[in-house]
């Protein structure tokens, strides 16, 4: 199998090429990046199938010429909302099938549109499949898979730990930043009393999580909140929250507000989030048996004629050594898109149409105990198996 990496040098990719590049069934992996240069300085490094090339994204020619002779194209090219739309298209058009690790709700809703078209071209495509969305919503999937019916769907994360890597091909200002401005600015998209809602983002919410006190998260826009009910129509709610990291701060918050009154513009405020970060205190908690999870599914319903909840964590109040590996926000992002590519590449995944992770297409167990195995890998984790780092907590 023939992949083409777009983006493959960048904080995330590098990840997913670093691991694919092992898989048996994977002949040959095609780095493209407007930073040629970067391209094939990280390319020198892996083994012999992987290779490299410049390509412009925006330039619909080169991108077709690209996708010349492959089978999979592997999309971290951001911001997904101006390339998301186009590059799956364009894979479409080329019958490449396609994995990506998207994270913005706008283009998700455009590319599920997109079902149609592939399901006619046989291709399969899935959209999200990085750390949220992607684990997050195989989390809520198995928490989903627990009960009898299901009104609400939490999915939630601690953004202390999103670390944007040291080594990548971007210049500029941080896309990762760039983009958790544009989810926490102007009014985002979730699913409330059966309906699709306009929100402000950050807005506290309670989340009663089986075992654990009563905690808050705040909203945040992500495609978790509107690709659940896309795909279980029973749902009264779908809410993307994050807590931690100071998203409940007042610096954060004032330099939301300033780009909501157009006193400064995202990219200013973006800038001056890198700059906190980096001489800011504030991480992940320091986890004890009251902690909220780093990463969480959350599904609200009923079990045998009674009221029920179970919440799946992941990688969340395990073991100390998995609190010292080094395990980054792009190896948590790009791992899981490796794990798409194995799975493509050995035939598990085929079925054709575009699919956020929750559809019913991966199976969570299966898929969640490889990315723990490949992690494992790249982190210097001892003990990688599902049960290890996979908590299942239930109301009853």
């Amino acid at each position: 199998m023939k992949i083409l990496a777009i983006g493959g040098s960048g904080g995330m990719g590098r990840f997913a090429v670093a691991a694919a590049q092992h898989f048996d069934h994977v002949e040959q992996i095609v780095v493209a990046d407007l930073n040629a240069d970067s391209a094939h300085s990280f390319a020198s490094q892996m083994n012999h199938k992987v290779s490299a090339m410049h390509l412009d994204v925006a330039d619909a020619d080169a991108l077709q010429n690209a996708m010349s002779g492959i089978d999979v194209v592997v999309n971290t090219c951001g911001p997904f909302y101006r390339f998301g739309v186009p590059v799956l298209q364009a894979a479409i058009d080329a019958q490449c099938h396609y994995l990506d690790i998207c994270d913005d709700w706008e283009p998700t809703v455009a590319m599920l549109e997109l079902d149609q078209a592939a399901k006619a071209a046989g291709i399969c495509a899935t959209v999200g499949l990085g750390a949220s969305p992607g684990v997050s919503n195989l989390l809520a999937l198995m928490a989903m898979q627990e009960l009898d019916s299901v009104v609400t769907v939490y999915t939630g994360w601690d953004v202390g730990g999103a670390k944007p890597e040291a080594e990548s091909s971007q210049q500029g200002t941080n896309a990762a930043m760039l983009h958790g401005v544009e989810q926490m600015t102007g009014s985002v998209r979730v699913y409330r009393r059966g309906a699709v809602e306009m929100t402000k983002p950050l807005a506290p919410v309670s989340v009663s999580y089986p075992g654990l006190p009563i905690f808050t998260g705040h909203i945040f826009g992500h495609p978790e909140a509107i690709t659940f009910p896309h795909n279980y129509p029973q749902l009264q709610e779908s809410l993307n929250l994050a807590h931690g990291g100071g998203v409940d701060s007042w610096q954060l918050k004032t330099i939301m507000k300033l780009v909501d009154w157009g006193l400064i513009s995202r990219v200013r405020a973006a800038a001056l989030l890198t700059w906190i970060e980096r001489n800011s205190e504030v991480g992940v908690q320091e986890e004890d048996s009251d902690t909220p999870p780093a990463m969480y599914g959350l599904a609200i319903g009923s079990k045998n004629d009674q009221p029920a909840s179970v919440g799946v964590s992941f990688m969340s109040g395990t073991t100390e050594e998995a609190g010292n590996a080094a395990i980054g926000m792009g190896a948590i992002t790009g791992i899981p898109l490796a794990c798409g590519i194995k799975f493509l590449a050995e035939g598990t995944l085929r079925e054709p149409g575009v699919f956020s992770p929750e559809a019913g297409h991966i199976e969570p167990r299966q898929f969640l105990s490889e990315v723990l195995a490949q992690l494992g890998e790249v982190s210097g984790l001892v003990d990688s198996g599902f049960n290890d780092h996979v908590t299942i907590s239930r109301s009853w």
